[in-house]
């Protein structure tokens, strides 16, 4: 089964069970991806399982923004219904990394490029973000990589 008729499925199921918040979720998840698929068809592509999890990934992006923001504004009630969204979300991306798992990606690659300061941030970057595409977030990578290299993580 793929992902739309996994999340098709989802819907019969959280219609019965009257779950209004994983409804709304997921019609919104479904929405975005026959977008994403019909804007592939136009240029004459199908959409591929990784441009399904980039859309995903998008969304979940979204949601962890909306919880920071929320929850710094003392909003605390949309800050919990932007994390139940993004529960949902999570459970149709592929298992995440852990910091562990990033950071021997990103000892490889250091090794590989022999990069040696944070100048060299611009080798390594690409390379891993390319290789834990769609199971990892790029803010977590990023703090990682300058970490690594001696550089000053900062906060964007």
């Amino acid at each position: 089964m793929d992902q739309k008729q996994k999340i098709a499925e989802d819907m019969k199921l959280a219609m019965k069970a009257g779950d209004k918040v994983r409804l709304e979720t997921l019609r919104s998840l479904k929405a975005a991806l026959m977008e994403k698929e019909i804007e592939a068809r136009g240029s004459g592509k199908t959409m591929s399982d990784s441009d399904a999890i980039a859309v995903m990934m998008s969304m979940a992006k979204k949601r962890r923004e909306s919880i920071d923001l929320f929850s710094k504004g003392n909003r605390p009630e949309l800050a919990e219904q932007e994390q139940r969204e993004l529960d949902i979300i999570q459970e149709y991306l592929p298992q995440m990394m852990t910091p562990d798992e990033i950071a021997e990606v990103i000892e490889r690659i250091v090794q590989s490029t022999d990069a040696r300061s944070p100048a060299d941030f611009s080798k390594v970057m690409p390379a891993v973000m390319k290789e834990v595409k769609g199971r990892s977030d790029g803010k977590v990578v990023q703090e990682l990589v300058r970490k690594r290299l001696g550089g000053a993580v900062s906060g964007g």
